[in-house]
């Protein structure tokens, strides 16, 4: 089958930092499914990983994670599934990705995909709808429906692939939601998603909120690098508030005062985290996929596709990776096609 590997960690701008190659159909064990890729998404994780390092792989590592596709085949314990499905995933980062034309994934991290979105809008979706439903309604205390009435809650980094179904998710949840953003293009995308405020993540935000007639925010999410506006959240976030974090800080964070003082809740997510582990509860991510498909199909949430790619290719996926290491991409970027 055809697929997109790297050898070598290299710089985006080298042609070998992502190839074209061969490989051997991928074998399904017990819960798996074996699904014939049509559509791909490329996210932050995937330029990391395939970032400059020492090391060289002795066999192509395809890498990949949201996908959207048709099941070729299902494992002896699959239940649910059937040769024919569209289903829609975000993929197991302890296992070959998704950039190649078949791939074998856990049957109870998938779902079917929206009946709304063809295979392109669908890839969008996965990582990131997992990602922002599992730290708004499972790390934090808040319900899907109408967990946020009365609140105030900010998107760092609003227009990014999370923050873009984040916003979604948390109006939909009651949330009065204020996005940062700060080109003319990204504040608009975040107020089609949703968000009633946008302020500029570029600017000190305390004054700009207190302008808007925010003085206190219950509820942060940070969806890049949150160093820089460590110090300002712990002044701007209410007392018995939350915060949540994704990315990995670039320098040490005082947790202590005022955050301790206040008693706010920083909470930690990794959406591989379950199938990583393979916790008891690894299928509630099959179930979250299911849940957002039905309200996309209902129209309460709406795709972030922005920008696609065809076909899947290593030209392709180099020139996906470019413009997500811009830092000037909207919503997601899909490729799809072989």
């Amino acid at each position: 089958m055809k697929a997109v590997a790297l050898i070598r960690y290299l710089p985006i701008d080298d042609p070998q930092s992502l190839i074209d190659v061969e490989l051997p159909m991928p074998e399904i064990g017990v819960h798996d499914l074996l699904v014939r890729v049509e559509a791909v998404s490329v996210n932050p994780v995937d330029t990391k990983l395939r970032s400059p390092k020492p090391q060289v792989e002795s066999q192509p590592r395809v890498l990949g994670f949201d996908a959207a596709g048709t099941v070729e085949a299902v494992g002896a314990s699959v239940t649910g599934f059937k040769p024919g499905d569209q289903v829609y995933y975000a993929g197991d980062a302890t296992r070959p990705g998704s950039n190649a034309q078949y791939q074998a994934v856990d049957a109870r991290i998938v779902a079917h995909r929206p009946r709304r979105l063809d295979a392109v809008g669908a890839a969008a979706l996965p990582l990131t709808a997992i990602t922002a439903w599992e730290l708004l309604f499972e790390r934090m205390p808040f319900s899907p429906d109408r967990g946020g009435d009365g609140k105030t809650l900010l998107v760092i980094a609003g227009a990014g692939g999370v923050g873009s179904i984040a916003i979604q998710l948390a109006r939909r949840a009651g949330f009065t939601v204020i996005a940062t953003a700060s080109r003319p293009e990204t504040q608009a995308w975040c107020r089609a998603m949703g968000a009633q405020h946008v302020v500029d993540h570029r600017q000190p935000l305390t004054a700009q909120l207190k302008a808007q007639g925010f003085h206190q925010i219950d509820v942060v999410l940070c969806l890049t690098d949150v160093a820089p506006y460590w110090t300002e959240l712990g002044e701007l976030l209410a007392p018995q508030g939350h915060v949540g974090l994704i990315v990995e800080p670039t320098t040490p964070l005082n947790i202590g005062d005022p955050f301790k003082a206040k008693c706010i809740g920083i909470h930690w997510e990794m959406m591989f985290a379950r199938s990583r582990f393979k916790t008891a509860d690894i299928a509630e991510q099959g179930r979250i996929l299911a849940r957002v498909a039905a309200m996309i199909d209902e129209g309460e949430l709406r795709g972030i596709q922005h920008e696609s790619l065809s076909p899947i290719n290593a030209e392709n996926m180099r020139e996906a990776h470019r413009r997500l290491e811009s830092g000037r991409t909207i919503g997601k970027l899909v490729i799809s096609g072989w």
